[in-house]
């Protein structure tokens, strides 16, 4: 089983449009957007260079997938990206669940 986005958004939540400006219009979180920025550019480039649409297609999936992360819980992109600036930074963090086993408990297989 692989994740889908129904496994984690809630059927009240409109999903935004799997398009690029759709999902750079749903990335709340200035970081999200700033990668969504440079990683379309690089894509783009490899695009013009490989003439293969697939890596666009595959960064189009992942930061949909983002996006609706950010519409469910925004207040959770935020805390994500202070919790990898301070790790980053080398504070020490919180041990919590390992993420595994927080997808298996949702029943989410990876």
């Amino acid at each position: 089983m692989t994740a889908q986005p129904h496994d984690f958004v809630s059927r009240e939540t409109p999903l935004p449009e799997k398009n690029l400006r759709a999902i750079r219009a749903a990335l709340v979180v200035p970081q999200d957007r700033e990668a969504f920025d440079a990683g379309l550019k690089a894509v783009l480039d490899e695009v013009r260079v490989n003439l293969d649409l697939g890596a666009l297609n595959a960064f189009v999936h992942r930061w949909w997938i983002s996006a609706c992360d950010s519409v469910r819980d925004p207040q959770g992109r935020r805390q994500m990206h202070e919790r990898a600036e301070h790790v980053l930074a080398g504070e020490p963090r919180s041990e919590g669940k390992p993420w595994r086993e927080i997808l298996a408990a949702r029943g989410i297989d990876v």
